[in-house]
């Protein structure tokens, strides 16, 4: 089964790239610089930024429905991204670089249907399966560990 993997819309970040320290702050954000190829995601690019970038770490709602799984986290986004990833039957490097990765999946009524745990490198296969229900209209990706939001994925 063909998927796709979006990254959050750029332009809905864009007015936040250059703001100073004190905007953000009053916005409940920082800027952080990443200092390691590893470990600052950015959600726009579904790429970790690499080290010297700088990076917005704010609070976003990536479950917005009426549903007991509404939810909101910690997520970054590179102030050097310009355009929005689609990855079509391809993990992108945010997803492989992780010993870990969680799945969520969720009906059209934003109820959780199943999840599973399942290497970075290893998600194409858990994630054509998880597509493969019927009741599934997309699946989130989350490191499982601080639990940050890290991609949608649909059926292609």
């Amino acid at each position: 089964m063909s998927f796709k993997i979006t990254g959050l819309p750029v332009d809905e970040f864009r007015p936040l790239f250059g703001l100073s320290e004190a905007e953000l702050a009053a916005r409940g954000m920082v800027r952080v610089t990443a200092d390691a190829p590893v470990g600052y995601p950015c959600r726009i690019t579904l790429e970790d930024a690499p080290a010297g970038q700088t990076l917005i770490l704010l609070n976003y709602e990536h479950l917005d429905l009426d549903s007991p799984y509404r939810s909101r986290h910690a997520i970054f986004v590179s102030e050097g991204a310009t355009q929005t990833k689609v990855a079509v039957d391809e993990l992108p490097g945010c997803l492989t670089a992780r010993a870990l990765i969680a799945l969520r999946a969720y009906d059209e009524q934003g109820m959780m249907t199943a999840a599973e745990l399942a290497p970075g490198a290893e998600l194409a296969p858990v994630i054509e399966r998880m597509l493969a229900d019927p009741q599934v209209a997309y699946l989130h990706a989350h490191n499982p560990g601080r639990g940050c939001y890290a991609a949608r994925i649909d059926r292609n």
